[in-house]
């Protein structure tokens, strides 16, 4: 049986090599590439045959979500394995979307991140416990009226910078410069926002930051 190739993709070179540690003496895969953004490992899937690739999701210049999307596309036969530190269903959930088999957490130890690599590699899906958790607690929560979301609405920190900036009266284009994301990403966030804040437009997004005193 022919090894399973993997490549990694993260933004920071110390995770890229803490990885790699883990996988490379595991018999029966084979590290065939490394990237530090989504550009660069669409580039390498493009030279080489490549089975798994253990993904990030925040990442300057074209972040996992989109990655994940266009390889998926380009490349449905690849398997995607989320690596991230985010916790957060909206992250969970947008991975999921963009195509990804698996979800783990950076604190996982290396039997998890084996089997979870044997597991997608197999078409199945593997989710940590965590992962699992927090999709389990978006499904099941009560829905929120709209008349008492102000009070009850979670938005992750990455869409708090971009609220941030849409109030500022920054364009998708700017905002895509400013946090080293794709104006995809920043269209993705801004239909997030509406929907959990229940706006309709723009305008409601800043009339909801000003009534809450979300920016000083």
């Amino acid at each position: 049986m022919s090894n399973i190739k993997i490549a990694i993709v993260d933004d920071h070179k110390i995770v890229r090599d803490g990885i790699m540690s883990l996988i490379e003496e595991e018999p029966g895969y084979k590290i065939v590439c490394e990237a530090k953004n989504g550009i660069q490992i669409l580039e390498e899937c493009e030279k080489q045959e490549i089975d798994v690739i253990i993904m990030d999701i925040t990442m300057p210049k074209m972040d996992g979500i989109e990655a994940t999307e266009t390889i998926k596309e380009k490349y449905p036969d690849i398997k995607i394995l989320a690596l991230s530190m985010l916790n957060e269903d909206q992250h969970i959930r947008n991975m999921i979307k963009a195509g990804a088999s698996g979800y783990v957490l950076k604190s996982t130890g290396k039997k998890e991140l084996i089997h979870a690599l044997n597991t997608i590699n197999e078409d199945q899906f593997y989710f940590s416990d965590e992962a699992t958790q927090s999709i389990l607690h978006e499904l099941v929560k009560p829905e929120v009226s709209k008349s008492k979301h102000n009070q009850n609405v979670h938005i992750t920190d990455r869409e708090l910078e971009v609220l941030k900036l849409i109030v500022e009266e920054h364009t998708n284009q700017e905002i895509a410069d400013e946090l080293y994301i794709s104006v995809r990403t920043v269209d993705a966030h801004r239909r997030n926002l509406l929907q959990k804040i229940g706006a309709k437009n723009t305008a409601g997004l800043v009339k909801y930051a000003l009534k809450n005193n979300l920016f000083s």
